[in-house]
């Protein structure tokens, strides 16, 4: 039984540090980033930083993905995805895999170099695109986790 508390407390530690490194890049460094005064220190800046976090958040998703289907399947909690009423389950799930899809396939087979030239021609419009798709799934990601937490501790809605 020690590997599921192990597991739970990798998988916790796991989403602190990834959520919350999306809850900082979108609340803190976005904004921040947008107050630069050219567009070359924007997109330098951003890079720079995005590329440090992705390190991160790369680690971290694998860690929340192996250790979340691991207390899944030691737990024998399939059929939870066939019920409504843990519907912060199939919510994990997504997020895990928009963000696994975009950390380890689209970001780096074009997704970065696509958005540097956007940048380039409308830094604009390219800022606020990716402001936009990081406030969308970090509000995904907290809907998830207030989910995640209630249903846990067994307040579910349905």
């Amino acid at each position: 039984m020690y590997d599921l508390a192990i597991a739970r407390i990798l998988h916790i530690v796991g989403v602190i540090l990834w959520i919350g490194g999306v809850a900082f890049v979108t609340t803190v460094l976005l904004p921040t980033v947008k107050q630069f005064k050219s567009k070359e220190e924007r997109i330098d800046f951003f890079e720079k930083a995005e590329h440090r976090f992705a390190r991160q958040a790369r680690l971290t998703t694998l860690l929340v993905g192996l250790t979340g289907f691991h207390m899944v399947a030691r737990l024998n909690m399939w059929e939870r995805f066939l019920d409504i009423s843990y519907w912060w389950m199939h919510l994990m799930v997504l997020i895990w895999l928009i963000f696994t899809i975009l950390l380890f396939v689209l970001e780096p087979l074009f997704l970065h170099k696509k958005m540097r030239e956007k940048a380039e021609i409308d830094p604009e419009g390219t800022y606020r695109r990716v402001y936009k798709m990081h406030l969308h799934l970090f509000i995904l990601s907290i809907i998830t986790i207030i989910g995640a937490a209630a249903g846990s501790h067994g307040w579910l809605f349905f």
